[in-house]
């Protein structure tokens, strides 16, 4: 019996290998090698699609097609795929002037699903290039382009690598992950959650209910959640990042500051003191670090402050409120904790 239950383990393991390998290979090619494309406008129902650019004479069109129910273990042939193309869906990849249109959509709305295929576009251009990318319920990747791109799913995740110019993503439930990207970058999710990581120039990053992690970015960040967390390390610039409901944990910042939440705690540790230090909160605990040895305008409230020796201080201080100038003034430290503590420390 464990003799006959291994071989059932292993051909169900060879067959699913086989129907991945064979997932994997491009259902068709259409080479853009010699074509001076500047533009691509991508649109797919249920699949995937990216854009990366590669060296001159490699451009191409790779689309893959599988069945939409390929995790239950569905084997389909070429053929039976093919069949179901032609009878179901309308799917072109064309070039006219600089522009490249790939589509794929079903012919009719109420399709048996039980017919139904993902249809991806991994496309291959040149750097420079112009996007607009839309799918409903797949992923869209993004590598390596430099341009005006506009990238929308219903569902999947955006993945962001290497990009230069104004992006604009929309996700309604997936993840966003960002990285070594600059220039204008707006991006946004309606639960998933959002990394940045090595980016610069103008930054705005919204999520409706996941967490926020910001590391290494430089320039205008602006960054909201309604009921995550915000973690952020090593920022420069001007940094302003709010949640409704989670916490906030900073560290290493060497810029402007602007945070707050309504039911959390706030942990930030500033390195490099910029022009101002707004934190507000209705009723955690905010725990703040400043560079020693520095001039503040202080104006902090809280049920209860616990703080360093603050020396050189000139103003009003007691165990709510501290409002003054630390080594004759300077950086704008505004804190209003509300109901919760305050603990405030130099290092």
């Amino acid at each position: 019996m464990k003799r006959i239950l291994l071989i059932l383990l292993v051909s169900c393991s060879c067959s699913m290998a086989w129907a991945q390998k064979e997932y994997e290979t491009p259902y068709s090619t259409k080479s853009l090698a010699g074509q001076n494309v500047s533009e691509v406008e991508a649109t797919t129902s249920g699949g995937n699609v990216s854009v990366e650019s590669v060296a001159a004479g490699q451009e191409k069109v790779d689309v893959f097609i599988w069945p939409s129910n390929r995790n239950k273990g569905a084997s389909v042939s070429k053929e039976e795929i093919q069949k179901r193309l032609d009878e179901y869906y309308d799917l072109s990849v064309e070039v006219a002037g600089n522009k490249l249109t790939a589509t794929a959509k079903p012919k009719r709305q109420n399709m048996n699903w039980k017919n139904g295929l993902s249809i991806s576009f991994r496309i291959y251009t040149n750097k420079n290039i112009a996007t607009h990318l839309t799918t409903s319920g797949g992923n869209i990747d993004l590598k390596a382009i430099a341009g005006q791109q506009r990238v929308t799913t219903s569902g999947g995740n955006i993945n962001i690598d290497n990009v230069k110019g104004k992006l604009k993503g929309v996700t309604s439930g997936g993840n966003i992950d960002v990285k070594d990207s600059d220039d204008d970058i707006d991006l946004t999710t309606s639960g998933g959650n959002i990394e940045a990581n090595n980016c610069t120039g103008k930054v705005e990053l919204s999520t409706s209910g996941g967490d926020l992690k910001l590391v290494n970015l430089n320039g205008d960040i602006k960054a909201t959640t309604s009921g995550g967390n915000v973690r952020a390390n090593d920022i420069k610039g001007d940094l302003t990042a709010h949640t409704s409901g989670g916490n906030v944990d900073m560290a290493g910042l060497a810029c402007n500051l602007t945070t707050g939440t309504s039911g959390g705690d706030i942990k930030v540790a500033i390195t490099t003191a910029g022009k101002f230090i707004k934190i507000g909160n209705s009723s955690g605990k905010v725990e703040l670090q400043l560079p020693a040895g520095k001039g503040y305008d202080m104006d902090l409230s809280a049920d209860k402050i616990k703080a360093d020796d603050l020396g050189n201080f000139k103003g009003k201080i007691d165990e709510n409120e501290i409002n003054g100038q630390v080594n004759g003034g300077g950086t704008q430290v505004k804190v209003n904790a509300n109901s919760g503590k305050l603990v405030l420390t130099f290092k």
